[in-house]
């Protein structure tokens, strides 16, 4: 194949970059780690995800080349076998390539599959971890994801699963003490309402779905599980489902609701900042 003829001849040359990546945690820009800012700041190359919000966009420095690489549920803007082989090519062409991803690349995010596709051409690679979703959307929902009185152990689980397969335990994730986080499975809530039902959950089990956590478009919308389709349907994507009782804490914890209130009440809406995206193209 062709392509894989010019990778081949740039992997033979000894110029050859490096892939860094790196979490860009859940959203707001002050839950990036200092690592990754200097980083970002001193990329060649940002091949970044859909889930990396405007607001940490707008601080990619500008002579960085861009590419974004955006995915949701059922619309992959660039195929994962076409994003593997565009950090390959880059890093041969001794570019330091920043792969960015929303939250904790090594949780839900394929950091691992993409790295793999690096070790036959010998290039080098870095980790930098960030904030995962899970417990960034929870703190900002005032949501403890363990708790003495609640829940003395959680699980974050996929809700994309592959077509045709189910491999998660349900009959542990149904037992009662322990927090559960279901990443993109707004889609999926009415398989997981019957299924932990079904297995001995109760469907007065407290629930929360997080929708756009950390960011100033953020909601917390609570219920039980009995009603978590119709929550669902009343909710936005980036979200998260959280189940157990742990949940009930928001109505009093939510910390980040009540500051946002209180400048809104402090501002008027034209002082709210607005973030803006580069003006340079973007691949």
């Amino acid at each position: 194949m062709p392509q894989q003829d010019a990778l081949y001849t740039l992997s033979t040359s000894k110029n050859i970059g490096k892939v860094i990546l790196v979490g860009a945690g859940p959203g707001v820009p002050d839950l990036l780690t200092v690592k990754a800012m200097r980083l970002i700041q001193q990329a060649d190359v940002i091949v970044y995800d859909r889930l990396v919000s405007d607001e940490i966009v707008a601080m990619f420095p500008p002579h960085s080349h861009l590419i974004f690489v955006g995915k949701e549920a059922g619309n992959h803007c660039v195929p994962q076998q076409q994003i593997n082989s565009l950090l390959v090519e880059h890093a041969l062409a001794g570019k330091q390539v920043i792969r960015l991803k929303g939250g904790d690349p090594f949780i839900f995010g394929r950091g691992g599959e993409e790295l793999e596709a690096l070790l036959p051409f010998n290039i080098p690679f870095e980790v930098v971890p960030g904030i995962t979703a899970a417990s960034g959307c929870a703190a900002y929902a005032g949501i403890p994801l363990t708790h003495r009185d609640h829940a003395q152990s959680v699980q974050f689980i996929t809700g994309h699963l592959k077509q045709g397969q189910d491999q998660i335990d349900w009959p542990s994730l149904a037992r009662s003490n322990h927090t559960l986080v279901f990443y993109m499975g707004l889609n999926q809530s009415h398989v997981i309402r019957h299924k932990l039902s079904a297995y001995g959950m109760s469907l007065a089990t407290p629930i929360a779905i997080i929708e756009r956590g950390t960011s100033s478009q953020q909601r917390v919308h609570t219920s039980d599980l009995a009603h978590l389709e119709s929550l669902a349907k009343d909710a936005k994507s980036p979200a998260l489902i959280v189940i157990g009782s742990v949940t009930t804490l928001t109505h009093s914890l939510n910390w980040f609701q009540a500051k946002q209130e209180a400048e809104t009440q402090s501002y008027p809406k034209f002082y709210q900042y607005q973030a803006h995206q580069p003006t340079r193209k973007i691949s």
